[in-house]
């Protein structure tokens, strides 16, 4: 591993790197921050592929390419005298050191939800409005229905027990169900979003994350499909062609292995 002088050599290597394609490279000189936005969505997904995967040497490749990012948007700012690097890891220092008055001030907490409470009251006395001000508006659906409730959830705002969400995910689903019989496709669609909020509620009481929960199920329909394919392929015929029960024969086969 190394050492702290050599992980600062390396930074200072990148902001040198920085400067050269700013300078010199006619598509980084091109470059704004608007135009940056959406890669750098996309390289964060990256590194959520690999994270899910255990893919540590393709962690280390994604971290380098969203560190980039952060490096290309403070030189940017840089630019227009409006902050540069030294700022941005300032900003997030002194934000650091106040949000956890257990280590560098005075405050005693017992444990990590004692942490969280802790948090979100220190965001509300710095001026915010609501507790639900930090959650980004163009989040996807499902991380911003986990993110909503953590936050409510650290002001005290949740269910006592995990047996009374599951009580209120079977109301939702009793609710959905009403619905589709009356057939009103907008209450349809308003029930079925009240199911999948609950059942991210439960699933937080779980333990479990439901982005992570869903993508691993992604995964592993994409795979057992694509190996459908491959029988399909073996023996000439298409899909398309193929009976249900010609199909459940490959994909029990898949979810075997």
């Amino acid at each position: 591993m190394n050492t702290r002088q050599q992980q600062l050599d390396a930074f200072n290597r990148l902001l040198d790197i920085m400067d050269d394609l700013r300078q010199k490279c006619p598509w980084d000189k091109k470059q704004t921050l608007q135009s940056l936005r959406h890669l750098t969505i996309e390289e964060t997904y990256e590194l959520g592929d690999a994270i899910l995967d255990n893919d540590l040497q393709e962690i280390k490749k994604e971290l380098g390419d969203i560190l980039l990012h952060i490096v290309f948007y403070a030189k940017i700012g840089s630019e227009t005298e409006d902050f540069d690097i030294g700022d941005v890891a300032n900003e997030i220092c002194e934000k650091l050191i106040h949000r956890h008055p257990h280590i560098y001030g005075d405050v005693v907490v017992e444990n990590e939800e004692e942490v969280k409470q802790n948090w979100e009251k220190l965001k509300l006395k710095e001026g915010k409005k609501s507790v639900l001000e930090g959650v980004p508006k163009s989040l996807p659906a499902l991380v911003k229905a986990s993110r909503i409730q953590d936050k409510v959830k650290g002001v005290g705002f949740d269910w006592e027990e995990p047996h009374q969400v599951w009580d209120k995910v079977q109301e939702e689903i009793e609710e959905f169900q009403d619905e589709v019989k009356k057939g009103d496709q907008d209450k349809i669609e308003a029930e079925f979003g009240d199911v999948i909020f609950s059942m991210i509620n439960y699933a937080r009481f779980l333990n479990i994350n439901p982005e992570d929960a869903l993508e691993r199920t992604n995964k592993k329909f994409i795979k057992r499909f694509m190996y459908l394919e491959s029988k399909a392929s073996e023996l000439g015929k298409p899909l398309a062609d193929m009976t249900l029960a010609e199909m459940d024969v490959f994909w029990n086969e898949a979810k075997k292995l």
